[in-house]
Protein backbone atom coordinates (compact mmCIF):
# COMPACT_ATOMS: atom_id res chain seq x y z
CA UNK A 1 0.00 0.00 0.00
CA UNK A 2 1.51 3.31 -0.43
CA UNK A 3 1.26 6.52 1.00
CA UNK A 4 -1.97 8.08 0.09
CA UNK A 5 -2.89 11.95 0.57
CA UNK A 6 -4.53 13.09 3.58
CA UNK A 7 -8.63 12.95 3.36
CA UNK A 8 -10.90 14.91 5.33
CA UNK A 9 -14.07 13.72 6.97
CA UNK A 10 -17.32 14.19 4.93
CA UNK A 11 -18.81 15.52 8.24
CA UNK A 12 -16.66 18.19 8.02
CA UNK A 13 -18.25 19.98 5.58
CA UNK A 14 -16.30 23.62 5.46
CA UNK A 15 -14.80 23.80 8.57
CA UNK A 16 -11.41 23.43 8.72
CA UNK A 17 -11.31 21.64 12.03
CA UNK A 18 -11.73 18.16 11.29
CA UNK A 19 -10.39 14.39 11.66
CA UNK A 20 -8.24 13.47 8.63
CA UNK A 21 -7.19 9.66 7.53
CA UNK A 22 -4.93 8.19 5.12
CA UNK A 23 -3.31 4.72 4.02
CA UNK A 24 0.59 4.77 4.49
CA UNK A 25 2.78 1.83 4.47
CA UNK A 26 0.10 -0.51 5.05
CA UNK A 27 -1.31 1.11 8.10
CA UNK A 28 -4.03 3.39 8.43
CA UNK A 29 -3.02 7.47 10.09
CA UNK A 30 -5.10 9.67 11.64
CA UNK A 31 -5.28 12.56 12.69
CA UNK A 32 -6.72 16.33 13.71
CA UNK A 33 -6.64 18.92 10.72
CA UNK A 34 -5.34 22.00 13.21
CA UNK A 35 -2.87 19.03 15.53
CA UNK A 36 -0.91 17.50 11.85
CA UNK A 37 2.35 16.89 13.59
CA UNK A 38 0.42 14.53 15.99
CA UNK A 39 -1.07 11.24 14.28
CA UNK A 40 -2.56 7.84 15.23
CA UNK A 41 -1.78 4.81 13.46
CA UNK A 42 -3.31 1.82 13.63
CA UNK A 43 -3.91 -1.47 10.87
CA UNK A 44 -6.90 -1.49 8.81
CA UNK A 45 -8.42 -4.42 10.65
CA UNK A 46 -8.27 -2.24 14.65
CA UNK A 47 -9.40 1.41 12.23
CA UNK A 48 -12.49 -1.42 10.81
CA UNK A 49 -13.11 -2.57 14.82
CA UNK A 50 -13.49 1.07 15.63
CA UNK A 51 -15.82 2.52 13.40
CA UNK A 52 -17.98 -0.28 13.91
CA UNK A 53 -17.78 0.54 17.29
CA UNK A 54 -18.66 4.26 16.65
CA UNK A 55 -21.42 3.48 14.58
CA UNK A 56 -23.01 0.89 16.59
CA UNK A 57 -23.06 3.65 19.36
CA UNK A 58 -20.77 2.09 21.84
CA UNK A 59 -18.88 5.09 22.82
CA UNK A 60 -22.27 7.77 23.14
CA UNK A 61 -22.51 7.52 26.72
CA UNK A 62 -19.06 7.64 28.00
CA UNK A 63 -18.05 10.50 30.21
Amino acid sequence: MRESNWQKSSYSGASDNCVELRAANEMVELRESDEGHLTLRTTPTTFAALLHALKAGEFDHHA
